[in-house]
C-alpha cells in the first residue's frame, strides 16, 4: 500500500522516476508504472556553465533528460509546466562529503598502544591503512540531512568514511528522497580516498607524525607493487583492495596549501595524480599549487573577523590570522585567474546553510560567476569521471536541477525547487505569490496604512494608523495571509484572513472587527516594494558598494608579520673596506673588498671595481660568512616520529616550515644555513634536512641542491623513553639500545644481501636508509651526552664498517676527546649549557676547546630557536673557556659546521668560488655588541636591519588597518570569533615524543 501511494504522489508531483526496479516481481496488487514525461517550458535554461537557453523547454523522463532546446517536440503524455520567467541550474555536487557514513568513535586509550591489534590479522600491518573500507557498506540514507543538503542546492554527494591514512572507496548519491538506495546510489565505488590523519578508532601510536604519515603512505605503495608480483603467500586484504582500487579516482583530503603539495609529492613518486582537498590558503603559493597539476577540492571556510574590540585580547591575534580573515574569499578567485581547476565542497562549514553566504562572498572578492557555477557542476563531475551522468542538463544526464527565481548567484534569488533524478522537491513554493510592497487597507470604515517587506517567501508586515506604529502579527504561508493588529490605545483589536488572488495586487477576504462582528477587508497596493535604502544617497552608496571589490591588503613572501613584497633575488655586490674574517687560511684581511657576482664569491681584494654592481661602504665593518647551524629543529612542522624505535623512513624535508618566524629571527643573528634535525624519541631517529634560510622561498627551494644525505641516531634518557610515560616500547634501558642498533644493522646488511642477489625483495625504506650509512652515502649525526654511550655507538660503528660523523650535545665529550679523534669524528656541541638534567651533570664549559685541542672538528650548535639568534656569541664564549682564538672560534659556526656538513667546498668561508653566504656586521662578530645589519644568501640579500624597521612600522600600520576593517565588519552586523594566540610551539629535541 506505501508503494502505490508513494508511486500517486510522484505522478501528482510531476516525478517521472521509476521506484522499483524492473526484475522485481509484481505480485502484490495491480502495479503501473509513470512512463510520462515532464517539460518545464519557458526557461531560461543553464544547461551547462556556458550553454544557456532562453525561452528554453527541459524535458525529462524516469529521472533522465531526454532533451533540452528551444524547440523540442513533446510526446502526448508529456506532463508540461510553465516556469515562465524563472531559471534552470544543474544541482550541485560535492565529492567530499561525509553525508551517510558516520565517522567511527575515538578508541579508548591512557598510553601508548601495542603495535599492532591482533583482531586485525589477514590486513595491513598497520592499523590507519583500511583502503579495504567501503562507505557503501556503512552508508545510511537520511532525508533530515539530504534536506538540508537539498536547501543549499546540492543535489548529489561523494561521501566516504572520514577516518584514516588509507580510508578505502566512497560513494556516489543522489539526494533523492522518494527513491530507495538502488535508485540513489550511482555509483558504489566512486573513488579511493586517502589523508594525513590516522585513525582515530585505531590504537596503533605509529605514525606519532606528519612526516610519519608520509612515509607510511610511501611504504604503503611499495607494499602494493610488491604484493601485487605475487611473491608472497600470505594474504593481505588491504593491499589487495588497494591494488584493485587504484584504477578508480583518487581523492587526497590535505587540508593546507604545504599539505597539498606534500601530497601531490607522493603521488608524483607513485605515478598518481590525486584530485586534493585544499584549505582555502593556496593563494598564498598559487605558482607551487599550479606545478602540482592537480585539480583541487576547495572548502568555504572563511573565517569570520576577530572580535578586536579589547586592544589587549585583540593583541593575541597574529598578523598572518588577520590577514587570512582578508585575503581567504580571494583564494577562488586567485586559482582562477591562474586556470586551477577546482570544486567546491560544504567540507568544514559549520551548516550548509553558510554555503550560500560564503560562495557569495568569493563572488565578490572578484570569483566570476561562470567559474563558481563549474566548480559546482562540471568540475566535480568531471574530477569523477560522471561528466555524462551529472553536471549538465544535456540529453542523457540525471535529471537534477534547480528551479530559481533569476541568477542562482544573487543574493535575493530564490530557489524555489531542488529536482533529484527527477523527483521534486520544495524549498519555497514556486507559486506563491510576492505580496510585498504599501497597502491602504480598509475594513468597516476604517483605513489603516499596511506594509508588507521582508524575504518573498516569508514576509513580515507593519501596520500604521495616521503615523503611529500598531502592534501586530503576520503570516503567509500556503497561498493564506493572517494578520491580526491592536488599534493605538491596544483596546480594539482586528483579525483579518484572506486567501490571495494570483491575478489582482489586491488583498482582501475576512474580517473579525473588535466588537467581533465579521466583514471583509480590502487592500489595495499603492506603491510596490523596494529596498530599505530608499534615498538617493543610499542608492548611490549601494551601487558603489556592489561595484568595488572588497579592500584586500597584499599577500607577501612567506604570507606572515615579516614577510618580503617579493622573494628576494640575486643581485651583483661589492663589499668596499671591510674586515674580512675569512674562516681560511688567509685570516682575517683588514679593509679589504669582496665582489659578488651572479651568486658567488666572485674576487677578494683591495680596490676591486664592480662594474655595475650595487656598492656598500663597509668601513669600519666586519664580513663574514654565514653562520651554519650544523643542529636546529626551527622550520620544523614536527620534530620526532616517535611510534617506533626506529624511523629511518622518515625525512624532514617532508615537514619543512617555510613560514616559521624563527627563520627570520636567524638571518636576523645572521644564520645562512642549517640542519634540521630529527629529535630524540628513538634510537634511529629521522633523516635530516639541509637548508639554506631563503625566507619567502618554498620548501623545496630552500633545502641544498644535491645535498649531501644525514640522519639522526640518539642515545640517553630519551630513546628509553625516562622521560615520557611509556612501558611498552623496546627499548627501556641503555643496553637495549645498543641492541637496538646492532639488530638493525645487522637487518639491513641481510636486506642488501638480498638485493644484490637478484631474488624477489620488498623495498623497505627503513633497510635502504640504514644500507645507505653501510655503505657510506648517509652520515649520522648522533644525539648524545655519556662517555659509556659515546664509546659503544663508536664501536658499533666499527663492528659494521663505518664511522659516526658527528656527535652532538656531546657534553661529556672532553671524557673521551682522544678516541673520538682516532675514530673521526667530529662535534657539534653548546658553548656552556649544564645541569639541565641529569645525564649532564659532568658538562663542563671548557668541552670544545678540549675537544678542539684533540684535533677534532668541532662545531657549536643551537638546538633552540632562541640561541641560535646569538651563536656568534655562542662561538665567542670558547675564548674565555678554554683560549681559543678569535679566528678559531669564529670557524666553530661557519667553516667547521660546514664541514661536518660536507659542505665546505660549497659555504662556510669568504673563497673565491664558493656560495655568496654573507653576513656584515656592525662590530666585531663575535662580541656582544655586533649587529647584523645585512644577511645575504646565494648573493639574494634576505635580511636588511635597516628594512627591518621599516618592516616593524609596516606591521603596525597593517595590524591597524585590519583591525579597523574587522571592527567596521561588526559594526555592519556580521559575526565574529573570540580572539586566540596561535603561536607556534618552540621546537627541541623532546618535541613530541609524547605524541601517541
Amino acid at each position: 500500500m506505501r508503494k502505490i501511494q508513494l508511486l500517486v504522489l510522484a505522478l501528482l508531483a510531476g516525478s517521472t522516476f521509476s521506484f522499483a526496479q524492473e526484475y522485481f516481481p509484481k505480485n502484490d496488487g495491480v502495479k503501473a508504472e509513470n512512463n510520462n514525461y515532464t517539460a518545464l517550458t519557458n526557461a531560461k535554461i543553464h544547461v551547462t556553465p556556458t550553454e544557456v537557453i532562453d525561452g528554453g523547454t527541459l524535458l525529462f523522463r524516469k529521472g533522465k533528460v531526454v532533451a533540452v532546446g528551444q524547440s523540442v517536440t513533446l510526446p502526448k503524455n508529456t506532463v508540461v509546466i510553465d516556469i515562465s520567467g524563472k531559471s534552470v541550474y544543474p544541482s550541485f555536487i560535492d565529492i567530499y562529503s561525509g553525508f551517510g557514513v558516520e565517522k567511527p568513535e575515538k578508541a579508548k586509550s591512557d598510553g601508548r598502544s601495542a603495535e599492532f591489534d591482533t583482531s586485525r590479522e589477514g590486513f595491513y600491518w598497520n592499523d590507519h591503512i583500511m583502503p579495504e573500507n567501503e562507505a557503501v557498506a556503512k552508508f545510511e540514507y537520511d532525508d533530515t540531512v539530504a534536506k538540508t543538503l537539498r536547501e543549499a542546492g546540492f543535489g548529489v554527494v561523494n561521501s566516504h568514511i572520514q577516518d584514516g591514512i588509507a580510508r578505502g572507496t566512497g560513494v556516489l548519491v543522489a539526494l533523492n528522497g522518494a527513491g530507495n538506495d538502488g535508485e540513489r546510489i550511482i555509483d558504489d565505488r566512486s573513488a579511493q580516498y586517502f589523508s594525513f590523519e590516522k585513525s582515530i578508532a585505531k590504537k596503533q601510536s605509529y605514525p606519532t607524525s606528519l612526516m610519519g604519515a608520509m612515509a607510511l603512505l610511501r611504504q604503503m605503495y611499495y607494499d602494493a607493487d610488491w604484493y601485487a608480483k605475487g611473491t608472497i603467500e600470505t594474504k593481505d586484504r588491504s593491499l589487495e583492495a588497494l591494488n584493485k582500487n587504484k584504477g578508480l579516482v583518487q581523492i587526497f583530503g590535505a587540508d593546507d596549501k604545504g599539505n597539498v603539495i606534500r601530497a601531490d609529492g607522493i603521488g608524483d613518486a607513485f605515478g598518481i595524480q590525486y584530485a586534493i582537498l585544499g584549505g582555502g590558503d593556496e593563494y598564498e603559493r598559487v605558482a607551487d599549487i599550479k606545478a602540482t597539476n592537480a585539480k583541487l577540492i576547495l572548502p568555504l571556510n572563511f573565517p569570520e573577523a576577530y572580535e578586536v574590540s579589547d586592544p589587549y585580547a585583540s593583541g593575541y591575534v597574529n598578523l598572518k590570522d588577520m590577514r587570512h580573515w582578508n585575503q581567504a574569499p580571494a583564494n577562488p578567485k586567485i586559482l582562477a585567474d591562474n586556470d586551477i581547476a577546482f570544486s567546491f565542497t560544504l567540507y568544514d562549514l559549520k551548516t550548509p546553510a553558510d554555503f550560500k553566504e560564503k560562495l557569495l562572498k568569493a563572488i565578490a572578492y572578484g570569483l566570476p560567476k561562470t567559474k563558481a557555477l563549474e566548480a559546482l557542476t562540471t568540475v566535480p563531475a568531471q574530477i569523477l569521471g560522471k561528466s555524462a551522468a551529472i553536471g549538465t542538463l544535456q540529453k542523457g544526464s540525471y535529471a537534477n536541477f534547480l528551479v530559481t527565481s533569476g541568477d542562482v548567484f544573487d543574493k535575493e534569488t530564490e530557489l524555489y525547487e531542488n529536482w533529484v533524478q527527477g523527483t521534486k522537491n520544495v524549498v519555497n513554493d514556486l507559486t506563491l505569490k510576492d505580496i510585498r510592497g504599501e497597502y491602504d487597507l480598509t475594513a468597516s470604515g476604517q483605513t489603516f496604512k499596511l506594509s508588507i517587506k521582508g524575504e518573498a517567501g516569508s514576509p513580515n508586515a507593519e501596520v500604521k494608523q495616521d503615523t503611529a506604529k500598531l502592534k501586530s502579527k503576520f503570516s503567509y504561508a500556503d497561498g493564506w495571509m493572517a494578520l491580526s493588529f491592536a488599534t493605538k490605545d491596544g483596546e480594539e483589536n482586528y483579525r483579518m484572513t484572506g486567501l490571495i488572488n494570483k491575478t489582482s495586487d489586491e488583498l482582501n477576504g475576512k474580517a473579525v472587527l473588535p466588537n467581533g462582528s465579521e466583514t471583509v477587508f480590502k487592500a489595495i497596493k499603492t506603491s510596490p516594494f523596494t529596498e530599505k535604502d530608499t534615498s538617493e544617497k543610499d542608492k548611490k552608496d549601494k551601487k558603489d558598494h556592489e561595484k568595488d571589490a572588497p579592500e584586500m591588503v597584499a599577500v607577501t613572501y612567506p604570507n606572515v608579520g615579516y614577510g618580503y613584497s617579493s622573494i628576494p633575488k640575486p643581485e651583483n655586490i661589492l663589499f668596499k673596506n671591510a674586515t674580512v674574517w675569512t674562516s681560511e687560511d688567509a685570516g682575517i684581511l683588514e679593509s679589504t673588498d669582496v665582489l659578488v657576482k651572479d651568486g658567488k664569491i666572485s674576487k677578494i681584494g683591495k680596490n676591486l671595481r664592480g662594474g655595475n654592481a650595487q656598492v656598500i661602504d663597509a668601513t669600519g665593518k666586519h664580513l663574514t660568512a654565514g653562520i651554519i647551524d650544523e643542529h636546529s629543529h626551527i622550520g620544523a612542522l614536527a620534530i620526532n616520529e616517535a611510534g617506533q624505535n626506529s624511523s629511518a623512513e622518515v625525512k624532514m624535508t617532508d615537514v619543512v616550515d617555510p613560514e616559521d618566524v624563527g627563520i627570520y629571527y636567524a638571518l636576523a643573528g645572521g644564520v645562512t644555513s642549517l640542519q634540521l634535525l630529527h629529535g630524540s624519541a628513538n634510537p634511529i631517529g629521522g633523516q635530516s634536512a639541509i637548508l639554506k634560510l631563503k625566507w619567502g622561498e618554498s620548501a623545496a627551494h630552500m633545502s641544498y641542491d644535491n645535498s649531501p644525505k644525514f640522519i639522526k641516531f640518539a642515545l640517553g634518557e630519551n630513546v628509553k623513553q625516562s622521560n615520557w610515560d611509556s612501558h611498552t616500547r623496546f627499548p627501556q634501558t641503555r643496553m637495549g639500545v645498543e641492541q637496538v642498533f646492532t639488530n638493525y644493522f645487522q637487518r639491513a646488511k641481510e636486506y642488501e644481501a638480498k638485493k644484490k642477489s637478484g631474488e624477489p625483495y620488498r623495498t623497505d625504506e627503513e633497510m635502504e636508509t640504514l644500507v645507505e650509512i653501510l655503505n657510506g652515502d648517509r652520515f649520522i649525526t648522533c644525539h648524545s651526552y655519556v662517555q659509556s654511550e659515546i664509546n659503544m655507538m663508536m664501536k658499533v660503528a666499527e663492528k659494521f664498517g663505518f664511522r659516526i660523523n658527528t656527535f652532538t650535545h656531546i657534553l661529556e665529550g672532553y671524557k673521551v676527546a682522544d678516541k673520538m679523534a682516532e675514530h673521526g669524528v667530529g662535534a657539534g656541541t653548546f658553548s656552556d649549557w649544564w645541569a639541565y638534567k641529569y645525564e649532564v651533570n659532568d658538562a663542563i664549559p671548557y668541552n670544545a676547546a678540549i675537544m678542539h685541542d684533540q684535533g677534532i672538528t668541532v662545531a657549536i650548535n643551537s638546538d633552540d630557536g632562541e640561541m641560535i639568534r646569538r651563536l656568534n656569541q655562542e662561538a665567542g664564549k670558547t675564548i674565555k673557556y678554554g683560549g681559543i682564538t678569535e679566528l678559531e672560534a669564529w670557524k666553530m659556526v661557519t667553516i667547521n659546521p660546514a664541514k661536518l656538513l660536507h659542505l665546505d667546498n660549497r659555504t662556510g668561508s669568504i673563497k673565491e668560488g664558493k656560495d655568496a653566504d654573507l653576513v656584515l656586521w656592525s662590530d666585531n662578530p663575535l662580541s656582544v655588541y655586533a649587529n647584523a645589519e645585512k644577511t645575504v644568501i646565494d648573493g639574494a640579500t634576505y635580511f636588511d636591519l635597516e628594512k627591518d624597521k621599516q618592516q616593524r612600522e609596516a606591521i603596525k600600520e597593517e595590524r591597524n588597518q585590519l583591525i579597523n576593517m574587522m571592527l567596521k565588519e561588526k559594526a555592519e552586523g556580521g559575526e565574529t570569533q573570540k580572539p586566540k594566540q596561535d603561536k607556534k610551539e618552540a621546537m627541541h629535541c623532546e618535541s613530541g615524543v609524547g605524541a601517541k
